[in-house]
């Protein structure tokens, strides 16, 4: 399969670079939305991040004809019923900053101490091919809540992502740490090794 050229359904330029970096040895040119000219807006209406990525992924493909890859991400905090979860980016509606809706889930939690804050990153990557083909990857990141802000590396959840294995927030991470501890990177390198497996065959 000629893979020269992916879109990736994103407008989110820190996810973009992330993508990159990722991809980078595979020599495939990632185009996002804005420079493959789509303005089109997706209704992320499904109820599992699998169900959202697909339906990203195949919207923008359908539009272009092009092989496309989009994901859908998000937080689950296990003492909130796995909240935001797919709503992670409309939690308490989408103007709002990240540094408000990370004070709620902080104190949402207050009382609860190490394992009663646990909580998992998880990234779900789909890619749509032009011959109707979709697959799908997940990755996730295991981690809990902290109690407070930290970090500058990172964006959304990230500040209040503590990692209990490396006593850091996911913000202090370097971009090289996170790429390879993320749930987007751990995706990202699953969906690699599909895409290879596809250009390969």
């Amino acid at each position: 399969m000629d893979l020269k050229k992916i879109i990736f359904a994103t407008g989110n330029e820190g996810k973009l670079r992330e993508i990159r970096m990722m991809l980078d040895d595979l020599g495939v040119c990632v185009q996002s939305m804005k420079e493959a000219g789509i303005t089109v807006d997706i209704e992320e209406n499904g109820t599992t991040f699998e169900e959202n990525a697909i339906m990203k992924a195949k919207a923008i493909m359908e539009l272009t004809n092009q092989v496309v890859l989009a994901d859908d991400s998000g937080l689950e905090v296990d003492a909130l019923n796995k909240e935001p979860g797919v709503y992670s980016a409309r939690y308490m509606g989408y103007d709002t900053s990240y540094h408000l809706k990370n004070q709620n889930l902080i104190e949402r939690l207050e009382g609860k101490r190490g394992i009663e804050r646990s909580a998992r990153f998880v990234c779900v990557i789909a890619a749509a091919f032009p011959d109707g083909r979709v697959i799908t990857t997940r990755g996730t990141m295991e981690g809990e809540i902290g109690y407070e802000e930290r970090g500058a590396n990172g964006f959304g959840y990230d500040p209040i992502f503590y990692l209990p294995d490396y006593q850091c927030y996911s913000a202090e991470l370097s971009l090289a740490q996170k790429n390879q501890l993320s749930h987007r990177g751990k995706a990202l390198r699953l969906m690699k090794e599909e895409l290879k497996k596809l250009r390969e065959a």
